[in-house]
């Protein structure tokens, strides 16, 4: 099942988006990172059987506080 997992992480310079997106990529499963929302601090990840906990607490260890705003379907 594909799934989408929109997160709200702490981003405020150019090197901590590349940093977020660069983590979220490595995330077994993943197939596609953006990033989103009108200040750039939201990383939109699609991908097959990604567990949303372990890529949060990944996000966390790396840029300090990431939160899961939606986790549902792909369409």
């Amino acid at each position: 099942m594909k799934q989408k997992i929109v997160m709200n992480v702490q981003m405020s310079c150019e090197k901590c988006r590349s940093k977020a997106l660069e983590t979220a990529a490595k995330v077994e499963g993943v197939y596609s990172v953006a990033i989103q929302g009108k200040e750039k601090d939201q990383v939109v990840v699609i991908g097959d059987g990604v567990d949303a906990v372990r890529l949060t607490n990944l996000l966390r260890k790396k840029l300090g506080k990431a939160d899961i705003i939606t986790l549902g379907e792909a369409k």
